[in-house]
């Protein structure tokens, strides 16, 4: 045959077979198997936490594994574990700090000035591993107590950021109780904007009771660190998976009369168990 018959017909036979690769679907990925005899999922949080802890202690309290997850990494959330068999304490913290906390002691779980308080959740469980695989579901719940601090004036040109140093509650807690073990003093600096005209910051600590008191003292600094203005709030009463406000103007003249002016407040479908607010 002439090669250039040959050629005309395959060019003619393609362009008459054309194949829209678009329209193809692709085949879907095969789910990975589990290699681990216990895999975990953190049940939905309302508010998403940027880091997942699953740690596990022997019954003397010595770590034997420790697995950490940041948001946006694959399957955020679930952990593929293999342990030896055993019984364990199983520890499955959620958080959103700048870094995670120090876990060597599940009795003595610490969280630093330096890396942020916030959001805190805990699930704490004895469990037994074997061979076989077993799943289980994580429900976390929230360990922490917080202070919303409200500026209702606007900032002043000098002033650059508000330092807040606070006593009372603790940094570090047990992930058996969920309660504080330490006295802290927690202290929390916030870069502000001259001319702002509300403003709002969240200070979290680790109750050593369901139900305790701070000392807090919120102090205004310029550029430099040099203070501006400071008030002290003394015995401000704080309680577990609850909110207490604090709001005023601060930087009007004016004195600290240690007098709670108590604002009742409502919220339907609030994740918090309660919040309370007092004027200053």
């Amino acid at each position: 045959m002439n090669p250039f018959r040959l050629l005309f017909a395959t060019l003619l036979f393609a362009a008459c077979n054309t194949v829209d690769f678009n329209e193809i679907s692709p085949e879907p990925d095969e789910p990975q198997a589990s290699k681990g005899n216990l895999v975990l999922h953190v049940t939905q949080l309302q508010q998403e936490p940027t880091h997942y802890n699953f740690a596990f202690y022997d019954m003397a309290g010595t770590r034997v594994k420790q697995v950490n997850q940041k948001q946006g990494d694959s399957n955020y959330g679930t952990a593929d574990i293999k342990l030896e068999p055993g019984t364990y304490q199983m520890v499955v913290l959620a958080h959103s700090s700048d870094r995670n906390p120090t876990m060597t002691n599940p009795a003595k779980i610490q969280f630093s000035n330096a890396y942020r308080y916030t959001e805190t959740f805990l699930y704490y469980k004895v469990l037994t591993v074997t061979d076989q695989q077993q799943a289980l579901d994580v429900h976390l719940d929230r360990i922490v107590s917080m202070c919303r601090f409200i500026i209702y004036d606007p900032i002043p040109d000098d002033v650059a950021q508000i330092k807040f140093v606070y006593k009372g509650g603790s940094g570090h807690f047990s992930a058996m109780t969920g309660l504080g073990v330490t006295n802290s003093t927690q202290t929390v600096t916030a870069a502000v904007q001259a001319g702002t005209r509300y403003s709002e910051f969240h200070l979290y600590t680790f109750l050593h009771d369901r139900t305790g008191e701070i000392d807090l003292t919120a102090t205004a600094l310029d550029a430099s660190g040099k203070e501006i203005c400071r008030w002290d709030y003394d015995d401000l009463p704080m309680a577990c998976n609850q909110i207490t406000g604090l709001m005023g103007n601060f930087f009007q003249d004016g004195d600290w009369d240690d007098s709670w002016n108590l604002i009742p407040t409502a919220y339907f479908n609030c994740p918090w168990d309660a919040e309370t607010y007092y004027t200053y």
